[in-house]
C-alpha cells in the first residue's frame, strides 16, 4: 500500500534533516485567495511591481487571467527562490505538473555596494528593512525592482504564449511571497536576507566608530606567568591611572545551559562603563535616565544591534519590555546618537519656545537661500527637511521622503539653524 507522497517536496529529499542555505529558500505552497481571481494578487506597492513587469510585456490578457485563477485556487506547489531564478511546479489541465521557473538578471558588485552603502546610511531605512518593508527610495537607488522585459518566463507545457498562463500563476505566488518577505526579493537578484544584514551591521558599526571616534586604545597588560612567578614587592604599588575608556569584556561562548551570550556582553560592557565614569567623576550617569531613556542608551551604544539574528532579539526585547516597537527604538536610537538625552527629547517633545533665536531663524534661512520653512512650534518644515529647535537652545536637523511625514533626525546639531542643516544638504 503506497502512501501520499508529499507535494512540491522531492522524494529524495524526504527524511533528511533541514540544511540552511542563505541563497537558497522554498516556501511551502501557499493558501487559495478567496475572489483572487477577479483581481491583483499582491497586496503592497513591491508586490504589484514585480506583477507589473510580467503584465506590460504580456501578449495576451486571457493568459494572466487564467494564471491569476490557477494561483488563487492553489495550484502552485513549493517555491524555490535562488539568486535570478524562481522556480515551481504548476498543476494543469494533465495529471503531471509542468516545471515552470522566472529569470531575472542579478545586482553586480557595484550595484549591491551602492544599494548596501543608501541603506547603511540612513537608518528609517534599516528600520523598514526590519519591518519587512521596501523603502520606495532605496528601491529605486539601484534597480532592486524588476522592470517591464526584466523577467523571463519559461515552463514545460506546450503552451508558447509570453507568459503561458503557468508562468503568470507562479508570478502571481511570487508576489505574494514579496508581499510576504521582501528580502525574497533581494535573494532573488542575488543575495540571502543573512548575508545583507551582516553587511549593514558591518557598515553600521563602522560608520558609527568613525563618526565618534570610540575606538579604544590598548591597554597594558602582565603576562600570567610574571604575575605569578614574581617576588612580592615589600609595598603594594600605586594604584594604576584611570584608562582613557573602560575595557572591552571578554567572549562569551555560547551553550545550550549558558545564559545569552549577547546579553551576558552587555552587562559587562554597562557594568565597566559605570565603573569607569564612578571612578572618573564620583557619579553614576544612568541613575537620572527613566526607563525608556536607558533602553534607548543601550541600543545605541551597540551600533549592530538589529542587524545581525542574535542583536535582532535585544533590540526586539528591549523595544517590548516598554511596549514599544523596534521601529520607534530605531528612531529613538538615531536622536540619541544625534544628541545624547537632548537630541531624544527633541524628537519626542514638541513646545513653544520663547520668542528671540527661534524668530531669527527663518530670516537667517531665507538669507541662506533654503526653501521656504512652515513655522510650528518648536519646528521649521519643509516637504523634505526639518528643524527642530531644543530646549538646549540647538538646532536639531530632521529629513524625510516628500509627502510621508516620517521624519527621522539627520545631521549634527548647532546653534544656527542654517549649520545643522549643512550635513543634509551637502554644504
Amino acid at each position: 500500500m503506497s502512501s501520499a507522497r508529499p507535494r512540491g517536496v522531492p522524494a529524495r529529499l524526504r527524511g533528511q534533516p533541514a540544511h540552511h542555505d542563505d541563497r537558497r529558500r522554498t516556501f511551502p505552497p501557499l493558501t487559495p485567495v478567496a475572489g483572487g481571481a477577479d483581481g491583483g494578487l499582491a497586496a503592497t506597492w513591491w508586490g504589484n511591481a514585480w506583477v507589473s513587469a510580467l503584465e506590460d510585456t504580456a501578449l495576451d490578457a486571457a493568459r494572466l487571467a487564467r494564471g491569476r485563477a490557477y494561483a488563487s485556487r492553489g495550484l502552485v506547489d513549493a517555491i524555490t527562490v535562488t539568486p535570478g531564478r524562481v522556480t515551481a511546479y504548476v498543476h494543469g489541465s494533465r495529471a503531471r505538473p509542468y516545471r515552470t521557473e522566472i529569470r531575472l538578471r542579478v545586482l553586480g558588485d557595484e550595484e549591491w555596494e551602492g544599494l548596501l552603502d543608501a541603506a547603511a546610511a540612513r537608518p528609517d531605512h534599516i528600520a523598514a528593512l526590519l519591518d519587512k518593508e521596501v523603502p520606495r527610495v532605496l528601491a529605486a537607488v539601484s534597480g532592486l525592482l524588476p522592470q517591464a522585459g526584466d523577467l523571463v518566463p519559461d515552463c514545460s507545457c506546450p503552451d508558447d504564449g509570453y507568459p503561458c498562463k503557468h508562468a503568470a500563476a507562479l508570478c502571481y505566488q511570487a508576489a505574494r511571497l514579496l508581499d510576504q518577505d521582501p528580502f525574497t526579493l533581494f535573494l532573488m537578484r542575488g543575495r540571502g536576507e543573512q548575508e545583507i544584514l551582516a553587511d549593514l551591521g558591518r557598515r553600521n558599526t563602522a560608520r558609527t566608530a568613525v563618526e565618534t571616534g570610540t575606538e579604544p586604545p590598548p591597554l597594558p597588560t602582565v603576562p600570567a606567568r610574571a604575575a605569578v612567578t614574581a617576588t612580592p614587592a615589600s609595598a603594594l604599588p600605586p594604584p594604576l591611572p584611570l584608562p582613557a575608556q573602560p575595557g572591552r569584556p571578554p567572549v562569551y561562548p555560547e551553550g545550550p545551559d549558558a545564559p545569552d551570550p549577547l546579553s551576558l556582553e552587555m552587562l559587562a560592557t554597562e557594568a565597566a562603563a559605570r565603573a569607569h565614569a564612578h571612578l572618573a567623576t564620583g557619579h553614576d550617569p544612568v541613575a537620572a535616565l527613566t526607563p525608556w531613556q536607558d533602553a534607548v542608551r543601550l541600543a545605541a551604544a551597540h551600533p549592530g544591534s538589529g542587524l545581525t539574528a542574535s542583536t535582532r532579539g535585544l533590540y526586539r526585547d528591549l523595544a517590548a519590555a516598554l511596549d514599544r516597537t523596534p521601529g520607534e527604538l530605531a528612531r529613538a536610537v538615531a536622536a540619541w546618537r544625534q544628541g545624547g538625552p537632548s537630541g531624544l527629547a527633541a524628537l519626542e517633545e514638541a513646545w513653544d519656545p520663547p520668542a528671540g533665536p527661534f524668530d531669527r531663524a527663518r530670516p537667517a534661512l531665507t538669507a541662506a537661500d533654503l526653501p521656504h520653512f512652515r513655522p510650528w512650534r518648536n519646528r521649521l518644515s519643509t516637504a523634505t527637511l526639518q528643524l527642530r529647535y531644543g530646549r538646549d537652545g540647538l538646532w536639531y536637523g530632521y529629513e524625510s521622503d516628500a509627502g510621508r511625514e516620517d521624519w527621522w533626525p539627520r545631521g549634527t546639531p548647532d546653534a544656527d539653524p542654517v549649520g545643522a542643516l549643512a550635513g543634509l544638504l551637502g554644504r
